[in-house]
């Protein structure tokens, strides 16, 4: 994996991920919002670190790093489309309608935009993964996380897609449904959060699954067991469960 571009780049599983395969010696094309956070990177790993500034949502911004950055060092091996944003909201209050567009604009509109300018490379050169970061939200909905449910199950759905039209390309695509891992975007939830890694252990795993080319892994493997559970739970009975279940807070989406 010598060549690797990473979106939501500056924190969490991103910046998690950008350690990992610097450490390894991999040439990264990082994508954030705050270029303080990647100047930070590019400092701490000189001559590895092409950093792009920039909003997941802008699709001709992406599209310009893309081409700089296979310009610079060639198609990558890998592109992660990681970048995402969390926050409760309530359909019923109109002041909500932009963060839900805002989630779902970053979440899944982000994701489609990240891999587009990369696929005719990687299908000339008839290799790569593109991977999809998604969440096991994106499984069942809940209340009072309806944006963020949808954009990740709309994520699924897409990645599914995407490995349809790809096959026989040998370009890989990779779904990764991320249980819970300790980042600014969970340390605002007041409930508890079964089976959470940390950023790097996180990293290190995604990294394996990413290695191996699978078509679709939960992690950690213990959520895939919940996963699997929710699934079967009648609607009667998931709702009897889950309506009065904490909530993540109301306010301005956070990566």
């Amino acid at each position: 994996m010598h060549r690797v571009f990473i979106t939501g780049a500056s924190s969490g599983i991103g910046r998690a991920l950008a350690e990992h395969y610097a450490a390894r010696g991999a040439q990264l094309g990082l994508v954030a919002r705050r270029p303080q956070l990647l100047h930070e990177l590019s400092t701490r790993w000189p001559g590895q670190v092409r950093a792009y500034p920039l909003d997941v949502t802008d699709a001709a911004a992406l599209r310009a790093a893309a081409t700089d950055f296979i310009a610079a060092v060639g198609v990558p091996d890998v592109v992660i489309a990681n970048a995402g944003v969390s926050v409760g909201t309530l359909t019923e209050h109109a002041e909500d309608l932009e963060a839900i567009r805002r989630v779902i604009d970053v979440n899944h509109f982000g994701m489609v935009a990240t891999f587009s300018p990369f696929i005719a490379g990687m299908r000339q050169a008839a290799r790569g993964r593109l991977v999809g970061i998604a969440s096991l939200a994106g499984v069942r909905g809940l209340a009072g996380a309806a944006a963020y449910c949808a954009s990740k199950a709309a994520a699924i759905s897409y990645l599914e897609s995407l490995r349809l039209e790809l096959r026989d390309s040998g370009i890989r695509v990779v779904t990764i449904c991320s249980g819970y891992v300790r980042t600014p975007m969970t340390e605002v939830n007041r409930f508890p959060m079964p089976f959470l890694l940390a950023a790097d252990e996180a990293a290190a795993r995604f990294a394996r699954v990413i290695e191996r080319g699978s078509s679709y892994s939960v992690v950690p493997w213990q959520m895939a067991v919940v996963g699997k559970l929710l699934r079967l739970l009648p609607n009667a009975v998931y709702d009897r469960l889950f309506a009065a279940a904490p909530r993540k807070p109301r306010r301005q989406p956070t990566n």
